[in-house]
């Protein structure tokens, strides 16, 4: 990159899961690629041969790690782990279809579906470990933080961030002042790549470049379920 002063950003949604293919809630709980997940960081890796990324993170969760090693792999360089770049947490909605979600917590289900940025939905129990749910709006802060803490500790590099459909819905409403209550009018495919330049002396510091871009995938392994 020529100005150093600007830095290439470049999300990345984790492949897909089992639990993608079933329409089930992951959130914290860590959840294998399956088979097209595989497939999928593999092919993400082969389109950046050319045009390798400086620095790899990855969210610590394995469906993240597993599509961002190949990656890693390809740049030469070793991968950053980061927990702060994590999918929400949902507590108790979490390792549920969304029609069991409606079942068993038909209040909550209708404050998530509306996405309203305070409400906290009832805790969960995973290995004996209490779950707290986070708000719409402190995932949204954590996610950002996140993410613009590594663009400004890498200035002038190509970064790339393996992290989940969440997160990426957040820097997308950031860097587009789309509020956080409103609905989702935009896909979020699994391993799909997302661009944006980071410019500290813009009046617009973070700009969306390209959105969605799946050009490295077939068809039949897409999968734009969001969470």
């Amino acid at each position: 990159m020529n100005d150093r002063s600007m830095t290439d950003l470049i999300l990345i949604r984790h492949g897909e899961t089992s639990w993608n293919a079933d329409k089930r809630l992951q959130g914290h709980l860590d959840i294998a690629l399956n088979d097209v997940g595989v497939m999928q960081a593999d092919l993400l890796a082969a389109a950046f041969l050319s045009d390798p990324p400086d620095i790899v993170i990855s969210s610590d969760l394995q469906r993240a790690c597993a599509t961002a090693r190949p990656l890693a792999q390809v740049a030469g360089v070793e991968l950053i782990i980061d927990t702060t770049l994590r999918e929400r947490c949902f507590g108790a909605f979490e390792g549920l279809r969304h029609n069991e979600i409606e079942r068993h917590f038909p209040a909550a289900f209708v404050a998530w579906q509306t996405r309203e940025p305070g409400a906290r939905f009832p805790a969960g129990v995973h290995h004996s470990t209490m779950h707290i749910a986070e708000t719409l709006h402190e995932f949204s802060q954590r996610a950002i933080t996140s993410v613009l803490g590594h663009v400004q500790r890498h200035r002038g590099k190509k970064i790339a961030i393996v992290t989940h459909g969440g997160v990426l819905d957040c820097l997308y409403r950031y860097c587009t002042n789309m509020p956080l209550q409103h609905k989702r009018n935009f896909s979020i495919a699994n391993a799909s790549v997302n661009r944006f330049i980071w410019q500290p002396d813009a009046k617009i510091q973070l700009s969306l470049v390209q959105w969605g871009d799946v050009a490295h995938l077939p068809a039949r392994t897409l999968d734009e379920i969001a969470q």
